[in-house]
């Protein structure tokens, strides 16, 4: 047994971390210099308008993020964590290589037609079927592949709980550098050499990642995946709707809970709260029943973790009009770059690769924050990542609210040196203000997010609850395709000229400026509703006193435990004492 537990303790930890780091930057790498290029595409070699263009991108973001949840939900439900991300990743890397194919075959373009969209037929076929394959495989891949990582540690131990808390910091940090490969290098091959180029470099590097993540296997701890999140969410609904009728005991220790010995190897105990008392009804036990029926009662345990979804639904709720303006961001500012002075000095910068500049930063930053505050903030606080998920969360809405508003002043800025008699075009670099104070939100907000969701989520549905994140981005995306359709249409009927903020192709004529504050005020008011979910919120490994912050593990937590024969991970498989734990 000695040998088995110390083959075990091999695996995992920040070794196993590398093979994850390698596929998330080098997919990462494609993703996001196709990203801030493909609006250029579309309006270019497929034709759209500038709002058709933007939609499109904003769409193919939000199904991207909104597919996140399959491969949570897949990896949680039929197949490990590590096999749903070879799966998406290979449908991932045959989009690209469809994508390759249009950009490259001038007769899988469509002719300018002057409208919205010039696309039809088989074209338009082959263009949203390759687009949203993509979308399919790298939406997949991303709701899985943070939670693999993730898994290789043990955050109910001290030192696993710091190292976890690091683990999200490194991830963002190599997608940050190899994003800035990809908004340089790859931006400048699809500018200068052609689109087919740049995304077959995509494709090659999507591909070397997935090699390198199977290479890496015998170094995982291998979570299994449990019973369906989704159908032990349905039966507490509907069985709480059934006894709806019922009156709840005064003394919640008389709600149906299976003991210490029937759970052993089954299922985690998470202990009764008062939120949502109406879900209690769902363990109320039927004074007919002999015996325990899934349909017909539902353990505490199984309602306290809908109660946690619940509770989380407000905080994703409130970084939804964050993403929007990151949508908008991606968008809008690549088109106000095309009538900008990209000269800096003797180089010739092209318009997509000014979000190097806020990466740069992120890519510094972000050393600075893991090796000098946390270390700082932990002594304070006492908390593993210095301070408390909800709390960088916060302070990324908050730059977010700045970073909008000085989008509009450099709008105006460039929109009047543009439209002067001769036309002045402004620095470039302009731009970098908004997307600098931007990309530091995005630190704060993006690491915030997945560790608020993967800690928080009951560990049965821990990849499905890590793609929340990417729901948020989801929803976001779409609202900003939706806000762009809204104004346009108000902003038509209500102003002199009768042309909307965003009509046209010519972004000279617009009032993007208008649209930039209209997310900043939506911004402030998004924050208030934030911070209400975030401080009615109560943490579930968490308690905090008025001097400091300590970390404390829920009444019989959950574990991932390590099975001593294969070194995997059994999702629902608690650790009854110190003497069950591996």
């Amino acid at each position: 047994m000695g040998d088995k537990v110390a083959g075990i303790k091999q695996k995992g930890g920040f070794r196993a971390c590398t093979f994850v780091f390698v596929l998330s930057a080098l997919e990462n790498m494609g993703f996001i210099a196709n990203g801030i290029s493909m609006v250029l595409y579309f309006k270019n070699e497929m034709h759209f308008d500038i709002a058709g263009a933007s939609n499109t991108l904003t769409n193919f973001f939000g199904s991207t993020f909104l597919l996140c949840l399959v491969g949570g939900f897949i990896s949680d439900t039929y197949l490990s964590r590590f096999a749903t991300c070879l799966v998406f990743g290979t449908l991932e890397v045959l989009a690209l290589v469809m994508l390759t194919i249009q950009a490259y075959s001038k007769s899988l373009h469509p002719p300018d037609c002057g409208k919205s969209s010039c696309l039809k037929g088989a074209i338009a076929a082959y263009f949203y079927g390759s687009l949203y394959l993509y979308s399919l495989g790298c939406g997949g891949n991303r709701g899985t592949l943070p939670a693999l990582g993730a898994g290789q540690f043990d955050e109910n131990d001290p030192k696993g709980a710091k190292a976890l808390a690091s683990y999200f910091n490194f991830y963002l940090f190599a997608t940050t550098l190899a994003a800035m490969i990809g908004v340089t290098a790859i931006v400048f091959v699809f500018i200068d050499q052609g689109w087919w180029l740049g995304f077959l470099i995509s494709s090659v590097a999507t591909l070397i990642g997935l090699i390198a993540l199977a290479i890496g296997k015998p170094f995982y701890r291998i979570q299994q995946p449990g019973e369906s999140p989704l159908v032990r969410v349905a039966q507490v609904l509907v069985v709480a709707i059934k006894n709806r009728k019922l009156s709840l005991p005064d003394n919640p220790e008389e709600l149906y809970e299976i003991n210490k010995i029937e759970r052993v190897g089954t299922e985690e105990r998470i202990p009764h709260t008062n939120q949502f008392r109406c879900l209690d009804k769902a363990a109320i036990v039927p004074k007919d029943s002999t015996a325990a029926a899934p349909w017909r009662v539902c353990t505490v345990t199984q309602v306290e973790e809908v109660k946690i979804l619940a509770r989380m639904m407000p905080i994703l709720a409130s970084t939804i009009i964050m993403n929007t303006c990151l949508a908008q961001l991606q968008t809008l500012s690549v088109t106000q770059g095309a009538y900008m002075d990209p000269r800096l000095g003797s180089i010739k910068v092209p318009t997509p690769s000014i979000p190097v500049l806020p990466l740069l930063f992120m890519a510094i930053l972000i050393p600075i924050y893991e090796f000098l505050f946390v270390p700082f903030a932990r002594k304070i606080t006492g908390h593993p990542a210095g301070i408390t998920q909800l709390q960088r969360v916060g302070v990324g809405l908050v730059l977010s609210v700045i970073s909008m508003t000085i989008a509009g002043f450099v709008e105006v800025k460039r929109r009047n040196a543009f439209n002067q008699s001769p036309p002045k075009q402004i620095s470039l670099f302009w731009l970098s203000f908004q997307y600098c104070i931007f990309g530091i939100a995005d630190m704060f907000t993006f690491v915030g997010l997945l560790e608020f969701f993967y800690k928080e989520a009951p560990a049965g549905m821990r990849t499905l609850a890590t793609s929340f994140t990417f729901l948020s981005l989801s929803f976001g995306n779409f609202l900003s395709s939706a806000f762009v359709e809204i104004i346009n249409a108000v902003t038509k009927r209500i102003t002199p000229s009768r042309q909307g903020w965003l009509h046209g192709k010519d972004i000279n004529k617009n009032n993007a400026n208008l649209f930039y504050w209209f997310l900043a005020i939506v911004s402030v008011l998004n924050f208030v509703l934030y911070l209400y979910s975030a401080i009615w919120y109560k943490y579930k490994q968490e308690k905090y006193s008025d001097a400091k912050t300590t970390t404390t593990s829920v009444l019989d937590a959950k574990e991932e435990k390590i099975d001593p024969d294969y070194g995997e991970a059994k999702q629902n498989v608690p650790a009854s004492s110190d003497d069950d734990r591996i």
